[in-house]
């Protein structure tokens, strides 16, 4: 394709974009491109894509054609066999995939018999934007034929929210300097084949057939096509009709054949003249209502006309809006990003209380369009501060099959109660790998938590009748049949065999998630009991009535609460995720470099499952969902350790990492972990935007804004904030629903404003603080600043653990002239800015740092070698190192502590450590120096402090580390051990404590005697 622009995006680092000459700022209530780039067109159609909760229809041209655009509707998908070798009980024997239906936004552009092809011609001016305020797609392409013809191509598009499955178009075509016939095709095509998976389980296991045609036809007024999935049994009707927009435009035939109907239309062009066709097309798969619910929602649709249609959808947007609005001051970037995810999240939610909200939205075929549990932890809190109605339809779907979770129960060989599946669409389990699959129990305990969570945001006692309650019951069922009061714990009650959150470790005991869900799970449900008996006793009895439900197992379920094993580690101060993980070794592998790419694609699942190795956030999970009741310090060390031990490989994990972050005070990591949620389909950070957008991730950049900087917590039923001002943002403000009320906060630098909107009376809790706002009033309060959680220092410290450069001599000056000769001899820029980012960086990783300037790429034989002559030049610059360049006050620290009986270690990167001691002759006081060629992994990896620790026979939490750069403070704390920083308080402040210089160092202010 030849095009005259260069494809720029209006979100990213860059707050312009430059096209034709010209500059414009961000506008950060419309997503808007410039040019096409073939190479992701796939991921622009999931990005441009517009859906009403029913209907989905990616964003390609109606004009265009390509092969992997397309259309979806929530409830029509195939039903495949699996094929297993050994199929033992319980296991699924079938798995329904999404499959594409009829797309039916084809207009084709003849110029007389001559089909315009896209490919051909010149684009002259291109833009397309998604109107996040009206809720519309909207674009405009000029272009220069093959012929020389010059034409200006105008559309608008909406999927209403008000209709259930139901797209309009808008579409005008300019003559600039064209004289002569054009005919516009408009047509309803088959939809493909769903794409097959590869090696790629996060694409789907099977395509499936695509759907067949049983019947199609089209006439001056009315064309239709009917499908029949092959096994499912699902037949899907779908129909368009249209309205001429302008003069000079007539009907002017149809055709009906090979899975295509179209009609088509003709006009009389010349310079200066505007055609315009109104096209709408509608669905029905039969839940919504008898088949003529289509003609009749046509006939409706262009009696109304397109911009009824559209001002309609604009008006739902703006109610939206004005429950959920958000704002950024300081990055409008940020703003836009957040906006564009949150109005992905409604169009694709569930709203009719029969579909499900699935992992891709309904914005393509990725995951088979599955739901998991993403959608009560992550999609439904978003619905229920933004759009409760939608929420409660979102917990319905669960309701609606609730059946299926009944027989999945019984498949399990379960007697009683329901056990939600992991993948589903119609509510049967369509994962054939159990151990990642079936035993994840805490889809059950999820979706407890979105009823608890719905509920005390709303007070709907009808929905706890009608279906909440029912299904807490039957869900909870299941946890004393999974579990035992064990007599070796003390009669806690212990669950067996499941999975967590981290597919990396599967089929465990007592994980710590589930455990910790379970027993808030099990308390919600005593907690129905308890309401119903108390305020609707005859609906609480015919439920037991007919669940066969009695007094005395509700008396199980609350000793169970009670008495719920949850793992801690004493000696190293964190939650254990299971019984057997902290026993496990560390991954040994060396960190990717380059794309990201799952661990699951090349290993195989038995070698992720014999390592400390996590998937996304396990026990970090827990305490963003239920941390209540724990302290700020044990969190601390949770998150240290458990990142140091995660890789994120699932786009669950960063939102949650970021909003612990907030919680314990890491605010730099609080903004890089918030940033990759807020980025993954815009970035396409984990590389399958092309087969739909995030759904949990988009929720997760919404929590991070809210949850993570704002501190929104709910406990026991009361919002309770702490929030903070990242850097770089001068505010932020978000909109809350909550129990009819609606309330506004903003942060700023001068504090949080808190002003109720709606509602007589709203209490909630403001750092630790109480606070009744009343009707129309507003509070202005401090900003939550607390200091970050320090870790314990041992109470029986054994070994030190020492840094080199920084902390015991100055090396650092002997580095940069190594580097700085060895980057004026290859051409490279290198200043002292360059130079403070390899602080801590062993030698490789130090190179690429200063390669990143290079004028050429270097190969791995020429970066060594080029690493070999930066080590000869350092190698000969120390050689006048003595005694007189230790810093003052090394050898009485290091010898107060020999006499204290502690074993003294040095964790540098340096492979010259062991040469440089003895120069400065020190290397005989110490038990262990880490050779740091056999470190996998550069600090801030714990790897090179673990080794230390192993080799000085010493427990990790029974170690102190010592170092200057904050990359080792981070190394030191995921090794589960107390750090000392060296130098400035400022760069340091994530430490357990902090001195100017070695010097300073008192043995009995860190070491008990």
């Amino acid at each position: 394709m030849r095009t005259g622009l260069s494809v720029e995006q209006e979100t990213g680092s860059k707050q312009t974009v430059e096209s034709q000459g010209t500059t414009s700022a961000v506008d950060p209530w419309r997503y808007t491109q410039r040019s096409l780039d073939g190479h992701r067109a796939a991921r622009d159609e999931t990005l441009f894509a517009l859906a009403n909760g029913t209907l989905g229809v990616r964003g390609g041209l109606e004009e265009g054609s390509s092969a992997s655009d397309g259309s979806f509707l929530a409830s029509v998908f195939e039903q495949n066999p699996i094929h297993y070798h050994e199929r033992f009980t319980g296991f699924p024997r079938s798995t329904d995939t999404r499959v594409p239906v009829a797309d039916g936004k084809h207009i084709r552009l003849l110029l007389g018999d001559v089909p315009l092809q896209l490919e051909q011609c010149e684009w002259l001016a291109f833009e397309r934007s998604l109107d996040l305020a009206a809720g519309s797609l909207d674009r405009r392409l000029r272009l220069k034929t093959a012929s020389g013809h010059t034409l200006e191509i105008r559309a608008r598009r909406v999927v209403p929210l008000a209709e259930r499955a139901l797209l309009a178009i808008h579409f005008s075509v300019i003559s600039i300097d064209y004289t002569g016939p054009l005919r516009l095709v408009s047509s309803i095509e088959t939809g493909r084949q769903a794409v097959e998976q590869g090696d790629d389980p996060r694409i789907g296991v099977s395509g499936g057939e695509p759907m067949a045609v049983s019947d199609e036809q089209a006439d001056a007024q009315l064309a239709s096509l009917v499908q029949r999935t092959h096994h499912s049994g699902i037949r899907l009707v779908c129909a368009q009709r249209h309205r001429v927009a302008g003069e000079g435009l007539a009907f002017v035939g149809a055709d009906a054949e090979n899975g295509r109907v179209a009609q088509h239309f003709e006009a009389e062009m010349r310079p200066g003249m505007t055609v315009a066709l109104q096209k709408f097309v509608a669905y029905d798969d039969g839940n919504g209502g008898p088949e003529g619910d289509v003609a009749a929602l046509l006939e409706r649709a262009v009696a109304q006309g397109f911009e009824a249609i559209a001002a309609t959808q604009a008006q739902a947007m703006q109610a939206f809006w004005q429950g959920a609005g958000l704002s950024v001051h300081g990055d409008p970037a940020a703003e836009l990003a957040l906006r564009f995810n949150l109005f992905h999240l409604l169009q694709s939610a569930g709203r009719d209380g029969v579909n499900g909200t699935a992992a891709k939205g309904i914005t393509g075929e990725g995951y088979e369009g599955h739901c998991f549990w993403d959608t009560e932890a992550f999609v439904l809190p978003v619905m229920v501060f933004t759009a409760p109605d939608v929420a409660r339809a979102m917990l319905m779907y669960r309701y609606r099959t609730l059946e299926a979770a009944r027989a999945q129960a019984r498949a399990m060989n379960h007697p009683a109660g329901a056990l939600y599946p992991w993948r589903t669409i119609a509510g049967g389990e369509c994962s054939a790998h159990y151990p990642s699959g079936s035993a994840a129990y805490h889809i059950n305990a999820a979706i407890a938590h979105g009823i608890g969570l719905y509920l005390d945001a709303s007070e709907d006692l009808d929905f706890l009748s009608e279906a909440g309650a029912e299904i807490l019951f039957e869900t909870a069922r299941i946890w004393p049949q999974a579990g035992h009061f064990n007599p070796r714990r003390g009669g806690a009650f212990c669950i067996h065999e499941v999975t967590g959150p981290d597919e990396y470790t599967t089929l465990v005991n007592n994980n710590y998630y589930t455990n910790r869900m379970a027993q808030r799970h099990l308390q919600r449900a005593v907690s129905a009991w308890e309401t119903l008996q108390a305020r609707r006793p005859q609906v609480l009895a015919e439920l037991a009535g007919r669940l066969g439900l009695d007094e005395g197992e509700v008396t199980v379920w609350r000793r169970a609460a009670d008495t719920m094993y949850l793992s801690y580690d004493d000696a190293l101060g964190i939650h254990a995720q299971d019984d057997d993980f902290l026993d496990k070794p560390r991954w040994p592998f060396p960190k990717r470099e380059g794309e990201h790419r799952p661990l699951l694609l090349d290993y195989h699942p038995l070698t992720l499952y014999r390592h400390q190795v996590c998937k996304q956030a396990d026990v970090v999970m827990a305490l963003v969902l239920a941390g209540d009741g724990i302290d700020l310090g044990s969190k601390r060390r949770d998150f240290d350790y458990y990142e140091a031990v995660t890789t994120h490989d699932s786009t669950l994990s960063a939102p949650v990492f970021g909003i612990l972050a907030s919680e314990v005070g890491q605010d730099e990591k609080a903004w890089r972990y918030f940033d990759a949620s807020l980025r993954v389909d815009l970035d396409d950070l984990h590389g399958n935007t092309d087969h739909g957008v995030h759904m949990a991730a988009m929720a997760g950049s919404w929590l991070g804004l809210v949850q993570g900087f704002g501190g929104l917590r709910v406990e026991d039923g009361r919002m309770v904030f702490a929030p903070t001002l990242p850097a770089g943002w001068t505010g932020y403000g978000f909109n809350l629903r909550w129990r009819g009320c609606a309330l506004r906060v903003d942060v700023d630098m001068r504090g949080v404003r808190y002003r109720l909107d709606e509602g007589d009376a709203l209490a909630f809790g403001h750092a630790g603080s109480a606070v009744m706002l009343k009707a129309g009033r507003e509070a202005l309060l401090p900003l939550a600043l607390p200091s970050p959680p320090r870790a314990t220092f041992p109470r029986v410290c054994r070994a030190l653990i020492f840094d080199l450069d920084g902390v015991l001599t100055d090396t650092a000056h002997t580095h940069y002239h190594a580097w700085k000769r060895l980057a004026d001899e290859i051409g490279v820029p290198f200043d002292q800015q360059v130079n403070e980012r390899l602080k801590g960086v062993d030698r490789m990783a130090s190179l690429e740092i200063i390669l990143e300037r290079a004028p050429r790429r270097y190969s791995a034989d020429e970066k060594r070698a080029l690493a070999d002559i930066k080590n000869g030049y350092y190698v000969q610059e120390i050689e006048r190192f003595g005694p007189q360049d230790l810093f003052t006050g090394v050898v009485e620290v290091l010898d107060a502590a020999r006499a204290a009986g502690l074993r003294l270690g040095l964790a540098s990167a340096s492979r010259n450590a062991p040469m440089l001691l003895q120069k400065l002759g020190i290397a005989d006081r110490f038990d262990y120096i880490a050779d740091a060629g056999h470190i996998p992994r550069a600090k801030p990896d714990p790897g090179i402090f673990l080794d230390v620790a192993a080799a000085l026979g010493v427990p990790a939490h029974q170690c102190i580390g010592v170092e200057d750069a904050a990359a080792g403070i981070d190394a030191i704390h995921a090794a589960g051990m107390a750090a000392i920083g060296i130098g400035d308080a400022r760069a340091l402040r994530h430490a357990d404590a902090v001195i100017p210089r070695i010097a300073d160092f008192t043995l009995r202010d860190f070491v008990s005697p």
